[in-house]
């Protein structure tokens, strides 16, 4: 069974319609004993930093996030409040990867927030096994992560190379939104369903 998590953040619809077109059971879900018996774990968002790590807190999920063993997705925001903490709200996050989200400047001739469609480089990871270097998926953000060792995919947007993905162990983050990223991002999903 797939655990989806509910927090209060949107773009979860598309995430279980997107488990249900591969065919896939899954749980929507805030109830920390389903998510820690689940097989996968799904961590999606759209959603603003410190609101979201408030209801985290309020309802037992940190601690049982950060303690899976099981093959675990954030997913935009959901990325974003695996790493230490963000510049939105000035917010402590999950602390499962190291680093500060941060805004994208300003004033630079591209417009915040970043969003549609831009390709993907220097992959690596067992979720890009089925994708090619440069393939296009689905950007909808104004923060990001900064590129570390933890990076498993690069974009670049007005100048400044991010991390569109990042994975230690277990955990894997997409700042990107597979679930609208077409067949490239179909694919993805498909490799962390695979995961074991």
């Amino acid at each position: 069974m797939i655990a989806v998590i509910r927090y209060n953040a949107g773009n979860v619809l598309s995430v279980m319609n997107a488990l249900k077109r591969l065919g896939c059971e899954a749980e929507l879900t805030d109830d920390p004993a389903v998510i820690k018996r689940a097989d996968k774990v799904i961590f999606p968002g759209v959603g603003e930093a410190s609101s979201a790590m408030r209801y985290l807190d309020e309802h037992g999920l940190s601690d049982v996030i950060r303690s899976l063993d099981q093959p675990f997705l954030g997913i935009c925001l959901g990325m974003q409040l695996m790493c230490a903490s963000s510049d939105e709200g000035n917010t402590d996050c999950l602390g499962i990867f190291p680093g500060r989200i941060v805004l994208f400047p300003h004033g630079r001739g591209y417009k915040v927030p970043h969003v549609g469609w831009n390709t993907i480089a220097k992959l690596s990871g067992p979720l890009y096994r089925n994708t090619s270097e440069n393939e296009y998926v689905y950007f909808v953000h104004s923060y990001y992560a900064p590129l570390s060792e933890y990076t498993s995919a690069v974009t670049e947007y007005d100048g400044v190379a991010f991390s569109a993905s990042i994975s230690k162990g277990n955990y894997h983050g997409m700042q990107f939104h597979p679930e609208k990223s077409g067949d490239a991002g179909e694919r993805m999903l498909r490799c962390f369903l695979e995961e074991t």
